[in-house]
Protein backbone atom coordinates (compact mmCIF):
# COMPACT_ATOMS: atom_id res chain seq x y z
CA UNK A 1 0.00 0.00 0.00
CA UNK A 2 1.22 3.51 -0.84
CA UNK A 3 0.46 6.01 1.94
CA UNK A 4 0.95 9.77 1.72
CA UNK A 5 0.83 11.89 4.89
CA UNK A 6 -0.03 15.52 4.03
CA UNK A 7 0.91 18.19 6.55
CA UNK A 8 2.07 21.80 6.36
CA UNK A 9 5.20 21.12 8.45
CA UNK A 10 7.56 18.26 9.14
CA UNK A 11 10.97 17.69 10.70
CA UNK A 12 13.06 19.66 11.53
CA UNK A 13 9.93 21.57 12.63
CA UNK A 14 9.02 20.02 15.99
CA UNK A 15 5.42 19.75 17.08
CA UNK A 16 2.90 17.16 18.25
CA UNK A 17 1.46 16.54 14.78
CA UNK A 18 4.92 16.18 13.27
CA UNK A 19 6.00 13.71 15.97
CA UNK A 20 2.93 11.57 15.37
CA UNK A 21 3.46 11.52 11.61
CA UNK A 22 7.14 10.61 12.04
CA UNK A 23 6.64 7.80 14.53
CA UNK A 24 3.77 6.18 12.67
CA UNK A 25 5.42 6.62 9.26
CA UNK A 26 8.70 5.00 10.23
CA UNK A 27 6.87 1.98 11.65
CA UNK A 28 4.55 1.55 8.68
CA UNK A 29 7.47 1.96 6.26
CA UNK A 30 8.64 -1.60 7.02
CA UNK A 31 5.54 -2.97 5.27
CA UNK A 32 4.31 -0.12 3.06
CA UNK A 33 5.57 2.73 0.89
CA UNK A 34 5.18 5.85 3.01
CA UNK A 35 5.74 9.47 1.94
CA UNK A 36 5.27 12.74 3.79
CA UNK A 37 4.19 15.63 1.55
CA UNK A 38 4.89 18.97 3.22
CA UNK A 39 6.06 22.56 2.83
CA UNK A 40 9.73 23.28 2.35
CA UNK A 41 11.13 25.37 5.15
CA UNK A 42 14.36 27.34 4.64
CA UNK A 43 17.47 25.19 4.93
CA UNK A 44 15.72 21.86 4.25
CA UNK A 45 16.15 19.41 1.39
CA UNK A 46 13.60 19.00 -1.37
CA UNK A 47 13.60 15.22 -0.88
CA UNK A 48 14.90 13.31 2.12
CA UNK A 49 14.79 9.78 3.52
CA UNK A 50 14.06 9.59 7.25
CA UNK A 51 14.13 6.18 8.93
CA UNK A 52 12.58 4.32 6.02
CA UNK A 53 10.06 6.83 4.71
CA UNK A 54 10.40 9.63 2.16
CA UNK A 55 9.81 13.33 2.78
CA UNK A 56 8.93 15.42 -0.27
CA UNK A 57 8.98 19.17 0.40
CA UNK A 58 7.25 21.68 -1.88
CA UNK A 59 8.22 25.37 -2.31
CA UNK A 60 6.19 27.40 0.19
CA UNK A 61 5.72 30.92 1.47
CA UNK A 62 5.75 31.59 5.21
CA UNK A 63 4.25 34.52 7.07
CA UNK A 64 5.45 34.80 10.67
CA UNK A 65 2.28 36.25 12.16
CA UNK A 66 1.96 33.42 14.69
CA UNK A 67 3.68 30.24 15.77
CA UNK A 68 3.55 28.08 13.70
CA UNK A 69 3.72 30.55 10.81
CA UNK A 70 0.96 30.94 8.23
CA UNK A 71 1.87 28.90 5.14
CA UNK A 72 0.99 28.80 1.45
CA UNK A 73 2.06 25.82 -0.66
CA UNK A 74 1.03 26.30 -4.30
CA UNK A 75 0.75 23.10 -6.36
CA UNK A 76 0.03 20.87 -3.36
CA UNK A 77 -3.01 19.19 -4.93
CA UNK A 78 -1.20 18.53 -8.21
CA UNK A 79 1.83 17.09 -6.40
CA UNK A 80 -0.39 14.77 -4.35
CA UNK A 81 -2.30 13.56 -7.41
CA UNK A 82 1.02 12.86 -9.14
CA UNK A 83 2.10 10.55 -6.31
CA UNK A 84 -0.99 8.34 -6.86
CA UNK A 85 -1.31 7.02 -3.30
CA UNK A 86 -3.70 4.28 -2.23
CA UNK A 87 -4.62 6.51 0.69
CA UNK A 88 -3.83 10.10 1.68
CA UNK A 89 -4.00 11.24 5.29
CA UNK A 90 -4.50 15.01 5.75
CA UNK A 91 -3.43 16.54 9.06
CA UNK A 92 -3.74 20.32 8.65
CA UNK A 93 -6.82 22.53 8.42
CA UNK A 94 -5.50 26.06 9.04
CA UNK A 95 -4.23 27.14 5.60
CA UNK A 96 -6.27 27.59 2.39
CA UNK A 97 -3.89 25.69 0.09
CA UNK A 98 -4.02 22.63 2.36
CA UNK A 99 -7.77 22.89 2.84
CA UNK A 100 -8.28 23.16 -0.91
CA UNK A 101 -6.13 20.10 -1.58
CA UNK A 102 -7.98 18.10 1.07
CA UNK A 103 -11.38 19.09 -0.33
CA UNK A 104 -10.61 18.52 -3.99
CA UNK A 105 -8.40 15.43 -3.88
CA UNK A 106 -10.60 12.74 -5.52
CA UNK A 107 -8.80 9.62 -4.30
CA UNK A 108 -9.03 7.64 -1.08
CA UNK A 109 -8.50 9.99 1.83
CA UNK A 110 -8.77 10.27 5.58
CA UNK A 111 -8.38 13.24 7.90
CA UNK A 112 -6.68 13.12 11.31
CA UNK A 113 -8.29 15.48 13.84
CA UNK A 114 -5.45 16.43 16.19
CA UNK A 115 -7.22 19.23 18.06
CA UNK A 116 -10.62 19.84 19.54
CA UNK A 117 -13.30 21.40 17.34
CA UNK A 118 -13.09 25.20 17.41
CA UNK A 119 -9.99 25.13 19.61
CA UNK A 120 -8.49 28.53 20.27
CA UNK A 121 -7.92 31.19 22.89
CA UNK A 122 -7.85 34.96 22.66
CA UNK A 123 -7.66 36.34 19.12
CA UNK A 124 -7.33 32.85 17.62
CA UNK A 125 -10.71 31.65 18.94
CA UNK A 126 -12.99 33.30 16.35
CA UNK A 127 -11.05 32.25 13.22
CA UNK A 128 -10.70 28.74 14.65
CA UNK A 129 -14.46 28.38 15.10
CA UNK A 130 -15.21 29.87 11.67
CA UNK A 131 -12.65 27.61 10.00
CA UNK A 132 -14.05 24.46 11.59
CA UNK A 133 -17.59 25.38 10.67
CA UNK A 134 -16.53 25.82 7.06
CA UNK A 135 -14.73 22.47 7.25
CA UNK A 136 -17.68 20.53 8.65
CA UNK A 137 -19.40 19.72 5.36
CA UNK A 138 -16.24 18.77 3.38
CA UNK A 139 -14.98 16.51 6.19
CA UNK A 140 -18.15 14.41 6.07
CA UNK A 141 -17.05 13.23 2.61
CA UNK A 142 -13.81 11.67 3.84
CA UNK A 143 -13.68 7.90 4.17
CA UNK A 144 -12.47 8.15 7.76
CA UNK A 145 -11.93 10.89 10.33
CA UNK A 146 -9.25 9.75 12.77
CA UNK A 147 -9.54 11.25 16.28
CA UNK A 148 -6.65 11.27 18.75
CA UNK A 149 -8.97 10.65 21.72
CA UNK A 150 -12.46 9.34 22.43
CA UNK A 151 -13.34 12.84 23.62
CA UNK A 152 -12.65 14.26 20.15
CA UNK A 153 -14.60 11.43 18.48
CA UNK A 154 -17.65 11.80 20.70
CA UNK A 155 -17.56 15.59 20.40
CA UNK A 156 -17.51 15.42 16.60
CA UNK A 157 -20.34 12.89 16.55
CA UNK A 158 -22.39 15.16 18.81
CA UNK A 159 -21.81 17.96 16.29
CA UNK A 160 -23.34 15.92 13.48
CA UNK A 161 -20.37 14.10 11.99
CA UNK A 162 -21.31 10.57 10.81
CA UNK A 163 -20.32 8.05 13.46
CA UNK A 164 -19.54 5.41 10.83
CA UNK A 165 -16.49 7.36 9.61
CA UNK A 166 -15.18 8.44 13.04
CA UNK A 167 -12.50 6.31 14.69
CA UNK A 168 -10.16 6.82 17.65
CA UNK A 169 -6.43 6.20 17.32
CA UNK A 170 -4.61 7.67 20.34
CA UNK A 171 -1.13 9.13 20.20
CA UNK A 172 1.89 7.24 21.47
CA UNK A 173 5.05 8.16 23.31
CA UNK A 174 8.67 7.05 23.32
CA UNK A 175 9.32 4.95 26.39
CA UNK A 176 11.92 6.65 28.60
CA UNK A 177 15.51 5.43 28.56
CA UNK A 178 16.75 3.62 31.66
CA UNK A 179 18.18 5.94 34.23
CA UNK A 180 17.79 7.48 37.64
CA UNK A 181 14.43 8.97 38.62
CA UNK A 182 14.16 11.48 41.45
CA UNK A 183 11.24 12.73 43.50
CA UNK A 184 12.36 16.24 42.71
CA UNK A 185 11.61 19.56 44.37
CA UNK A 186 10.06 21.32 41.36
CA UNK A 187 6.89 21.29 39.31
CA UNK A 188 7.20 20.92 35.56
CA UNK A 189 5.24 22.04 32.51
CA UNK A 190 6.35 21.06 28.99
CA UNK A 191 4.61 22.31 25.88
CA UNK A 192 4.06 25.19 23.49
CA UNK A 193 3.50 28.52 25.19
CA UNK A 194 0.12 29.33 23.66
CA UNK A 195 -3.19 30.50 25.08
CA UNK A 196 -4.86 27.08 25.00
CA UNK A 197 -2.37 25.68 27.53
CA UNK A 198 -3.85 27.76 30.36
CA UNK A 199 -0.50 28.85 31.80
CA UNK A 200 -1.74 32.15 33.30
CA UNK A 201 -3.95 30.07 35.61
CA UNK A 202 -0.96 27.98 36.68
CA UNK A 203 1.07 31.11 37.44
CA UNK A 204 -1.79 32.48 39.54
CA UNK A 205 -2.03 29.13 41.32
CA UNK A 206 1.66 29.39 42.20
CA UNK A 207 0.90 32.23 44.61
CA UNK A 208 -0.57 29.54 46.88
CA UNK A 209 2.02 26.82 46.17
CA UNK A 210 5.36 26.64 47.98
CA UNK A 211 7.48 25.11 45.22
CA UNK A 212 9.55 25.92 42.18
CA UNK A 213 8.03 25.73 38.70
CA UNK A 214 9.87 25.09 35.43
CA UNK A 215 7.91 26.13 32.32
CA UNK A 216 9.68 24.43 29.42
CA UNK A 217 8.84 25.33 25.81
CA UNK A 218 8.67 28.17 23.34
CA UNK A 219 5.83 30.10 21.79
CA UNK A 220 4.13 33.47 21.35
CA UNK A 221 3.03 33.77 25.00
CA UNK A 222 6.52 33.71 26.52
CA UNK A 223 6.92 37.47 27.11
CA UNK A 224 3.44 37.91 28.54
CA UNK A 225 3.96 34.95 30.88
CA UNK A 226 7.26 36.36 32.11
CA UNK A 227 5.55 39.70 32.78
CA UNK A 228 2.70 38.01 34.64
CA UNK A 229 5.13 36.05 36.83
CA UNK A 230 6.87 39.33 37.69
CA UNK A 231 3.56 41.06 38.42
CA UNK A 232 2.48 38.21 40.71
CA UNK A 233 5.81 38.36 42.58
CA UNK A 234 6.75 34.75 41.81
CA UNK A 235 9.59 35.30 39.34
CA UNK A 236 12.15 33.93 41.80
CA UNK A 237 10.34 30.57 41.85
CA UNK A 238 9.40 30.28 38.16
CA UNK A 239 11.89 29.71 35.35
CA UNK A 240 11.33 29.79 31.59
CA UNK A 241 14.24 27.91 29.95
CA UNK A 242 12.50 27.99 26.54
CA UNK A 243 12.74 25.13 24.07
CA UNK A 244 15.47 22.85 25.36
CA UNK A 245 17.38 19.98 23.68
CA UNK A 246 15.74 16.56 23.91
CA UNK A 247 18.23 15.19 26.43
CA UNK A 248 17.64 18.18 28.71
CA UNK A 249 13.87 17.72 28.44
CA UNK A 250 14.21 14.09 29.48
CA UNK A 251 16.30 15.12 32.50
CA UNK A 252 13.56 17.56 33.50
CA UNK A 253 10.94 14.81 33.29
CA UNK A 254 13.12 12.46 35.34
CA UNK A 255 13.82 15.04 38.03
CA UNK A 256 10.49 16.73 38.68
CA UNK A 257 8.14 15.91 41.55
CA UNK A 258 4.81 16.64 39.84
CA UNK A 259 3.92 17.39 36.23
CA UNK A 260 1.24 20.05 35.65
CA UNK A 261 -0.84 20.59 32.51
CA UNK A 262 -3.42 23.38 33.10
CA UNK A 263 -4.87 23.39 29.55
CA UNK A 264 -8.21 24.95 28.69
CA UNK A 265 -8.30 22.82 25.53
CA UNK A 266 -6.46 19.53 25.07
CA UNK A 267 -7.41 16.83 22.59
CA UNK A 268 -4.97 14.29 24.05
CA UNK A 269 -2.00 15.50 26.12
CA UNK A 270 1.23 13.85 24.93
CA UNK A 271 3.34 15.73 27.49
CA UNK A 272 1.21 14.32 30.32
CA UNK A 273 1.67 10.80 28.96
CA UNK A 274 5.43 11.37 28.68
CA UNK A 275 5.64 12.53 32.29
CA UNK A 276 3.63 9.49 33.40
CA UNK A 277 6.08 7.17 31.65
CA UNK A 278 8.74 8.56 34.02
CA UNK A 279 6.58 7.66 37.02
CA UNK A 280 5.45 11.21 37.66
CA UNK A 281 1.97 12.01 38.99
CA UNK A 282 0.09 14.55 36.91
CA UNK A 283 -2.16 17.43 37.87
CA UNK A 284 -4.17 18.33 34.77
CA UNK A 285 -7.29 20.23 33.83
CA UNK A 286 -10.45 18.18 33.56
CA UNK A 287 -10.88 18.94 29.85
CA UNK A 288 -10.82 17.18 26.49
CA UNK A 289 -8.85 13.95 26.31
CA UNK A 290 -6.82 14.55 29.49
CA UNK A 291 -9.06 12.41 31.75
CA UNK A 292 -8.54 9.49 29.33
CA UNK A 293 -4.77 9.89 29.37
CA UNK A 294 -4.25 10.59 33.09
CA UNK A 295 -6.71 8.09 34.54
CA UNK A 296 -5.58 7.08 38.03
CA UNK A 297 -2.10 8.46 37.38
CA UNK A 298 -2.94 11.94 38.62
CA UNK A 299 -5.51 14.45 39.77
CA UNK A 300 -7.88 16.56 37.68
CA UNK A 301 -8.58 20.20 38.45
CA UNK A 302 -11.32 22.48 37.19
CA UNK A 303 -10.13 24.43 34.14
CA UNK A 304 -9.44 28.15 34.55
CA UNK A 305 -9.53 27.75 38.35
CA UNK A 306 -6.22 28.70 40.03
CA UNK A 307 -7.53 27.86 43.53
CA UNK A 308 -8.55 24.32 42.59
CA UNK A 309 -5.32 23.84 40.66
CA UNK A 310 -3.27 24.98 43.66
CA UNK A 311 -5.28 22.70 45.93
CA UNK A 312 -4.61 19.61 43.79
CA UNK A 313 -0.90 20.44 43.51
CA UNK A 314 -0.57 21.00 47.26
CA UNK A 315 -2.37 17.73 47.97
CA UNK A 316 0.39 15.83 46.17
CA UNK A 317 3.25 17.99 47.44
CA UNK A 318 2.07 17.53 51.02
CA UNK A 319 1.72 13.72 50.88
CA UNK A 320 4.87 11.97 49.65
CA UNK A 321 3.39 8.49 50.00
CA UNK A 322 0.40 9.42 47.86
CA UNK A 323 2.62 11.20 45.35
CA UNK A 324 4.91 8.21 44.87
CA UNK A 325 2.04 5.71 44.71
CA UNK A 326 0.25 7.78 42.08
CA UNK A 327 3.50 8.09 40.15
CA UNK A 328 3.90 4.30 40.13
CA UNK A 329 0.35 3.94 38.85
CA UNK A 330 1.07 6.54 36.17
CA UNK A 331 4.08 4.54 34.94
CA UNK A 332 1.96 1.38 34.66
CA UNK A 333 -0.73 3.18 32.68
CA UNK A 334 1.83 4.72 30.33
CA UNK A 335 3.12 1.30 29.27
CA UNK A 336 0.10 1.04 26.97
CA UNK A 337 0.88 4.35 25.24
CA UNK A 338 3.20 2.98 22.55
CA UNK A 339 3.75 4.16 18.98
CA UNK A 340 3.79 0.53 17.88
CA UNK A 341 0.18 0.19 18.97
CA UNK A 342 -0.78 3.47 17.30
CA UNK A 343 0.90 2.41 14.04
CA UNK A 344 -0.96 -0.92 13.95
CA UNK A 345 -4.23 0.91 14.51
CA UNK A 346 -3.48 3.40 11.74
CA UNK A 347 -2.55 0.56 9.39
CA UNK A 348 -6.00 -0.95 9.99
CA UNK A 349 -7.62 2.42 9.27
CA UNK A 350 -5.67 2.89 6.03
CA UNK A 351 -6.39 -0.64 4.81
CA UNK A 352 -10.09 -0.31 5.49
CA UNK A 353 -10.28 3.20 4.00
CA UNK A 354 -8.36 2.26 0.86
CA UNK A 355 -10.92 -0.49 0.27
CA UNK A 356 -13.73 1.71 1.64
CA UNK A 357 -14.93 -0.99 4.00
CA UNK A 358 -15.54 -1.15 7.75
CA UNK A 359 -13.03 -3.95 8.34
CA UNK A 360 -11.84 -4.06 11.96
CA UNK A 361 -13.78 -0.89 12.80
CA UNK A 362 -16.82 -0.95 15.07
CA UNK A 363 -18.32 2.07 16.82
CA UNK A 364 -15.15 4.09 16.45
CA UNK A 365 -12.85 1.40 17.87
CA UNK A 366 -9.94 -0.26 16.05
CA UNK A 367 -9.37 -3.91 16.92
CA UNK A 368 -5.68 -4.76 16.89
CA UNK A 369 -4.55 -8.31 17.56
Amino acid sequence: MKIVEVNAFHYPFLGGIEHRIHHISKRLASEHEVLVLTGRMPGTKETEEIEGYTVKRLPSKYYNIYNPPYIKTPGLLEALAGLKPDIADFHYRWAPTYNKAARKYPGGKVFTFHNTYGEGAGITKIPSVVNDRLWKSPLKKFRRIVCVSDFVRKDLEARGFPGKILVTVPNGIDMPPPGKREDGDYLLFVGRLVGTKGLPYLLRAMKDVDSRLVVCGGGPELKSLEKLASKLGISARVSFPGRVPEDEKLKLFAGCGVFVLPSIYESYGIAAAEAMSYGKPVVASNVGGLPEVVGEGGLLASPRDPKDLAGKINLLLGDREKRLAMGSKAAEIAKDYTWERAAKMMEAVYLSASADTQTKISHGVIRVT
